[in-house]
């Protein structure tokens, strides 16, 4: 994998870190805390330093980015993880790290901006994207529900997948359409049904198999 895509990951790793230079062009107009955390009411509740948010922010982005990376190449099933699914790990966190590194800096340099619809709908937005990919991934230790009855029983993970793939489509979508709202507590019900709904699904596959065995 990681000759395969060596370009793309370089391209990606430049991306996560473009903010830094964003930063030191606007080094002298932001305060010297920034919000970096914000809570269910919009306000912020977490601060950080300028050089912390400038440098630190899009280093601990990249080092999220490579530890993905790193453990989608080592899976032994690597092989059946779709391009497709592939570019998903590759450029979920750069694109991420670009949106809510502007946003920050724009709310630090008194810019109104929306913090939780943006970060709603971004959610929306990934379980949408996730959830296409999930019927057409192949059994590996990365990407997918790693669950006993998925690994243990290729049935088990195609069928749960499946499911999956619906339900994050349509919770994705059920997210951003509320996005407005801003309200991240009208849509953890969603979630939940997203999370426990293929694993209690793939648990009763399994046990049903088991009867007929």
């Amino acid at each position: 994998m990681l000759k395969k895509y060596k370009g793309t990951i370089i391209l990606t790793s430049v991306i996560i870190l473009l903010p830094i230079i964003a930063g030191m062009i606007l080094w002298d107009k932001l305060p010297a805390e920034i919000a970096t955390h914000f809570g269910t009411n919009n306000q912020p509740d977490g601060f950080s330093s300028k050089a912390f948010a400038v440098f630190g922010l899009p280093f601990v982005m990249l080092g999220l980015h490579l530890l993905c990376i790193i453990a989608t190449n080592t899976d032994p099933k690597n092989k059946n993880i779709s391009g497709k699914a592939i570019g998903v790990v590759l450029w979920i966190i750069p694109l991420t790290s670009l949106i809510l590194m502007s946003v920050t800096y724009a709310y630090a340099l008194g810019i109104k901006v929306r913090i939780g619809f943006i970060v709603i709908m971004l959610l929306g937005i990934l379980f949408i994207l996730l959830g296409n990919y999930m019927p057409k991934t192949k059994q590996n230790f990365t990407f997918g529900l790693r669950i006993p009855w998925t690994l243990n029983d290729e049935e088990n993970w195609v069928k749960t997948h499946r499911l999956a793939g619906w339900l994050m489509v349509g919770g994705g979508a059920i997210i951003c359409a509320t996005a407005i709202f801003e309200n991240p507590f009208i849509f953890f019900p969603v979630v939940i049904v997203m999370a426990l709904g293929p694993i209690v699904y793939s648990y009763k596959l399994h046990k049903d198999k088991n009867k007929e065995e």
